[in-house]
């Protein structure tokens, strides 16, 4: 039943059908890309293609054998590689999609009735219809279950954000900045700074912590909680550093599942009187240490990663800051990452950008430092969490 205008007396069009069908069609294309542009949509369709193919790839190349022709090998991938792919769905989801396929390959069937007076076509099944259909309800469910999961792991994201450090402390003598990139949603990078109570009152010591967890996504963001949890709780204990990282290693081998999951960390521990910095290296990436002359120095002084052997033991070094001084902390994921042509980007490139803004404050110096890295890298998906810290001596 039309309805009918109080003004004009006309039957009213309902507000989407007055819309033209250019503006909609418009609306439609910007709500299914976000307003991303072709170039955009083709770059992302890439990213994502290159990480399902590493995460298939693998499971092929350990599963092909040597001494095969080319014509052999490449059957035998294509076979291992839709066994990849087909054994990471459930049970009931791998019949369902074999009888999709089995459906699209098919013919159309026809149905006749012989009666008296002859045949009588009484109708068809349309198998590639049905296949399509199953195959449509295959992808329903497996979005179901992306949606769901996505849903967890935006959860344990913000659950790690509270975990890790806000806005930088204020400490009498340096000015610091961090950031960190999760190669998925979750990370199992840890960054941290921190007071640290001392035996007298008029003792001033602050924890820098960097470290890195083997391997990526949940697994090792679970480890990281418990590692930020430990380091918290020992760290109240009024022992020594070495002390302190014999400790932690202890508790780590008590979670490495037998050193598979072992943790690279750097753990430092400033004293601004003195302006010294105590620190040990526990198999982490080496830390730059650039004076304000130009020399370069790397923390290298520690010991083993924290997870592997429960009594390994643990020496600690001392430096001293003067003004001008920078101090670099990061993972491999910052010197490891790779552009297209598998190329890293390397400490080289990390020292020549902070050559060329050395004057910057730390902030400022991170931001540029991540924009050289996003310029290198390129559409290539990163395959690693990236972590650092910048640190910069002033004057007090």
């Amino acid at each position: 039943m039309a309805t009918t205008s109080p003004a004009a007396g006309q039957p009213s069009v309902p507000a989407e059908q007055r819309v033209p069908f250019g503006v909609r069609l418009k609306n439609f294309w910007r709500r299914v890309t976000e307003g991303l542009e072709i170039s955009q949509l083709w770059s992302q369709f890439e990213s994502e293609a290159r990480a399902s193919y590493r995460l298939y790839s693998k499971d092929v190349a350990a599963k092909t054998p040597e001494g095969l022709t080319q014509r052999g090998r490449h059957l035998h991938v294509i076979k291992e590689f839709f066994w990849a792919v087909f054994e990471k769905l459930s049970p009931a989801r791998r019949v369902l999609l074999l009888a999709a396929l089995v459906m699209l390959v098919l013919p159309q069937a026809g149905f006749n009735y012989e009666g008296q007076h002859g045949t009588v076509h009484v109708g068809e099944f349309d198998f590639h219809f049905w296949g399509g259909l199953l195959l449509l309800i295959l992808l329903i469910l497996e979005i179901g279950d992306r949606v769901v999961m996505k849903r967890d792991l935006q959860i344990a994201r913000e659950i790690q954000t509270w975990l890790l450090p806000g806005a930088p402390p204020q400490i009498p003598g340096l000015a610091l900045a961090y950031a960190t990139r999760a190669a998925n949603t979750v990370a199992g990078d840890y960054y941290d700074v921190f007071p640290r109570p001392g035996k007298t009152n008029d003792e001033n010591r602050v924890v820098f912590a960097v470290a890195d967890v083997a391997g990526k996504s949940i697994p090792a963001a679970m480890l990281m909680a418990t590692f930020q949890a430990s380091l918290k709780t020992l760290s109240t204990a009024q022992v020594a550093l070495p002390e302190l990282a014999a400790n932690m290693n202890k508790y780590a081998c008590s979670n490495s599942q037998g050193g598979l999951r072992f943790t690279t960390a750097f753990l430092a521990e400033y004293d601004a009187a003195g302006r010294t910095v105590d620190y040990i290296n526990a198999g982490h990436n080496n830390p730059i240490l650039r004076r304000a002359s130009g020399q370069i120095e790397r923390l290298d002084v520690g010991g083993l990663p924290f997870g592997i052997q429960p009594e390994a033991q643990y020496q600690s070094a001392r430096v001293t800051l003067a003004p001008g001084d920078w101090l670099i902390l990061f993972t491999d994921g910052l010197v490891e990452a790779e552009n297209a042509r598998q190329e890293e980007y390397g400490e080289a490139r990390v020292l020549n950008v902070l050559e060329a803004a050395k004057s910057l404050e730390p902030a400022d110096l991170l931001r540029r430092l991540m924009a050289d890295l996003d310029l290198f890298v390129g559409s290539t998906p990163q395959h690693d969490d990236v972590t650092c810290m910048l640190l910069k001596a002033e004057n007090v």
